[in-house]
């Protein structure tokens, strides 16, 4: 039988184990590295996630189609020598979305094409999320039409499988995903009546195509528990505020709840949800934030070996490419040139994680790398810039280059992830 670490999630639940799964969302080269060789120490599955957005049939912002992601994520996996038979893709937000401005059929029928790619690539975590109205729907759009529209990309689904069969994720969550445009103070749980509607109407839907088996895997459902991050804030887990809805899950037995945007929660938070039924918890500008504090804490230390002007470091390379360039940052960023300065490089929301792949950013990477592996990195260099994973070398007795670094960063986040899920020790 082939291993499902989401249904042996879910029976570890069903025994009184308190346990969950990180999904890690980003395309980035590092990102995806560092994720597989966490799970390689841990003897983990690692689950990657694509975005609709991000990854489809005609390229997406990445270049890549589903079969393209895979290939792309196995070829890191086997650099690091990470077991295939652990590694799990998962499609996020998989829907109309991309193609929301057209006629709702004709959206409806390139999400088709999209659902069969990604269930063809052997992406086997499958977020149904058709909550999108389209250029001919009537706002908002009712659960039943909602869920109407997933069980109908289910069965293009289904009739796709070629291998292991996929689970699936329901519901889609409030603020944006990827995190809240401006200063956020509370968000509003989503309420027990809303969630076992949404549980409800899906149940219909399925049933109504004849959809019983693939309804038999659809494993969680995405609700708000209350956190979100805007660009310079993060609104926390508070358990008492989500005690009800928690509850909710004795009513729907064999599902958890999905929280998305967990990004910047600390660890006691990551625990709470995990211990509360939100026992898949994703992240993905978190992870990158931690990428761009490594490039950036590097970039001070060459600046400083190498006595360089403001103008030949990193942030100055990538402020010119993000002025040039603002189509990913413009509508985001609010308020006089000092505020949007500070977000377009520090933002929560970072979205500058949409620049790293550009040729001119790569290139000003490669180059710093470069140039700083012509040094032993000075222990107090890298304890001034790179403070949240200097004491991890020091303790080892090992003298990091600025790749380990990096990698480093990045790992650290995830490795809480793994620890409020239950699945290494602190």
């Amino acid at each position: 039988m082939t291993y499902n670490p989401f249904v042996e999630m879910l029976r570890s639940r069903a025994g009184g184990e308190i346990t969950g799964i990180p999904s890690i969302c980003s395309s980035h080269p590092l990102v995806i590295e560092a994720a597989l060789l966490e799970g390689k120490a841990n003897k983990t599955p690692v689950l990657i996630e694509a975005t609709c957005n991000q990854v489809n049939q005609d390229g997406g912002y990445t270049g890549m189609t589903p079969q393209d992601f895979r290939q792309y994520v196995e070829q890191i996996a086997a650099k690091v020598g990470f077991d295939l038979h652990q590694l799990f893709l998962g499609g996020d937000h998989l829907g109309p979305n991309p193609w929301k401005d057209l006629p709702a059929n004709d959206a409806m029928a390139k999400a088709e094409i999209l659902i069969s790619r990604y269930v063809d690539a052997g992406f086997v975590k499958i977020h149904l999320d058709a909550s999108m109205p389209c250029a001919d729907d009537a706002t908002p759009l009712s659960d039943t039409t909602i869920a109407a529209r997933s069980a109908r990309l289910a069965a293009v689904a289904e009739s796709a499988v070629s291998g292991q069969k996929p689970v699936y994720i329901i519901g889609t969550e409030v603020p944006i995903p990827g995190g809240a445009m401006e200063a956020i103070d509370t968000l509003e749980v989503t309420s027990p009546a809303a969630a076992m509607a949404t549980y409800e109407a899906h149940r219909q839907a399925f049933a109504k195509l004849g959809l019983d088996d693939a309804f038999s895997r659809v494993i969680g459902l995405v609700v708000q528990p209350g956190v979100e991050f805007g660009n310079e804030n993060v609104v926390y887990y508070d358990p008492a505020a989500a005690t009800e809805l928690s509850a909710t899950l004795t009513q729907i037995p064999g599902i958890v709840f999905e929280a998305h945007s967990t990004d910047y929660q600390p660890l006691s938070a990551l625990s709470s949800l995990v211990k509360d039924g939100f026992a898949i918890l994703k992240v993905g500008p978190g992870v990158t934030f931690a990428m761009r504090e490594a490039f950036y804490g590097l970039d001070h230390i060459a600046c400083f070996l190498e006595q360089l002007p403001t103008s030949e470091s990193l942030p100055h390379k990538l402020e010119q490419l993000m002025l040039a360039k603002p189509k990913h940052w413009e509508k985001y960023y609010h308020g006089d040139e000092t505020a949007q300065r500070l977000q377009r490089h520090f933002s929560y929301s970072d979205r500058i994680r949409y620049y790293w792949p550009t040729d001119d950013a790569t290139a000003a990477v490669e180059n710093l790398l470069d140039r700083l592996s012509k040094y032993e990195l000075p222990e107090p260099l890298v304890s001034q810039y790179l403070p949240t994973v200097y004491p991890l070398f020091a303790a080892a007795k090992q003298k990091p280059d600025a790749r380990d670094l990096i990698i480093e960063m990045v790992r650290s986040v995830i490795r809480t992830y793994e620890i409020a899920c239950r699945r290494i020790e602190p």
